[in-house]
């Protein structure tokens, strides 16, 4: 149980930590639960602020049906909100709400993910400088998500056995994918820098970078390991919000959004393109060139071979085999 003594988003906040939630998580499920709380505010003069307790089944059914009608959210923003929610009933009131389906969802529309042809992957990583033009082949050459490029330690890049270990992916699932072959002299200077950067702020006694918690508790030096430090760490340092510690993070993403965004527009390639583009490219060129469909459901890490699915309708040899009639 949070510390009843504590304001709301506090006692949230205690529960989020306790369970070791993610920061970003964090920082959504407070701005949705205060969001909710502001939604069931009485009309003006007829009182206060009401608590969630005072509320239940009725307010939160208005609430997500609100933000479907009036909100025009999508399905997922819908279902975080509802996941933030039945987090704070559950795990900071210990409060059932029972069935509260009965509400407005948002249409989940069927959209196919953009692609780049090989020939635009390759303008596009001209068009980029070291290291986004790296970080950018390495979402692409490995099939990574965004975070997951930018969370990787030294330790997880295996030269020897040409694989990358992403820990804590999606659903907090760990896996192994390719490294590719034509990157690795590339990322070995990557390393090289990353270790000078290491080196210095060992000399300057800067706090170890950030570890899940448990392994902080169990190996407190660890985060002052090389092992530990990150493949692509940031040029400056910062102040870790949750701990007060200043340490160096890893590259932030709107660095690396903004680097992939910018080659797209040297390249001249008039898509939408952004990094988890280059992860469906990945993905979709790997079924083009014959790899088995679990092979690559593997590689992305996806739950559901379903999921993985969506490329083949994206292929540029689409299995249905017709032909148009326009070419005769």
């Amino acid at each position: 149980m949070p510390n009843p003594k504590l304001k709301l988003a506090d006692q949230c906040r205690e529960v989020l930590r306790f369970k070791h939630y993610a920061y970003r998580t964090e920082l959504t499920y407070l701005g949705w639960i205060e969001r909710f709380v502001r939604f069931c505010r009485q009309p003006p003069g007829a009182g206060d602020w009401r608590h969630p307790r005072e509320c239940g089944e009725a307010e939160l059914t208005a609430f997500l049906t609100h933000l479907a009608n009036e909100g025009r959210v999508g399905a997922s923003t819908q279902n975080q909100a509802l996941n933030a929610l039945v987090f704070l009933y559950r795990e900071v009131l210990h409060i059932d709400l029972g069935d509260f389906g009965d509400f407005a969802r948002a249409k989940r529309p069927k959209r196919l993910p953009a692609v780049l042809s090989r020939e635009e992957c390759a303008r596009l990583f001209a068009a980029m400088e070291p290291p986004h033009r790296w970080f950018a082949q390495l979402l692409y050459g490995s099939g990574l998500r965004l975070t997951e490029g930018l969370r990787l330690r030294v330790k997880d890049v295996d030269f020897g056995r040409g694989t990358i270990t992403v820990r804590g992916g999606k659903g907090d699932k760990d896996r192994v994918t390719v490294l590719p072959a034509s990157l690795r002299e590339a990322l070995k200077g990557q390393v090289a820098q990353a270790r000078r950067i290491w080196e210095e702020d060992r000399l300057n006694g800067l706090a170890g970078v950030w570890l899940p918690e448990g392994l902080e508790r169990k190996y407190p030096k660890a985060g002052e390991s090389w092992s530990w430090f990150w493949l692509w760490p940031s040029r400056e340092t910062s102040v870790d919000p949750r701990s007060g510690v200043r340490r160096r993070h890893h590259l932030v993403d709107a660095s690396a959004q903004l680097a992939v965004k910018a080659g797209a527009k040297a390249a001249g390639i008039d898509k939408w393109v952004t990094p988890h583009t280059l992860r469906h490219s990945f993905a979709t060129h790997l079924l083009e060139g014959g790899t088995d469909i679990r092979t690559v459901q593997d590689l992305l890490g996806h739950a559901n071979v379903a999921t993985t699915q969506i490329y083949t309708h994206v292929m540029q040899k689409p299995g249905i085999g017709v032909r148009s009639p326009l070419d005769g």
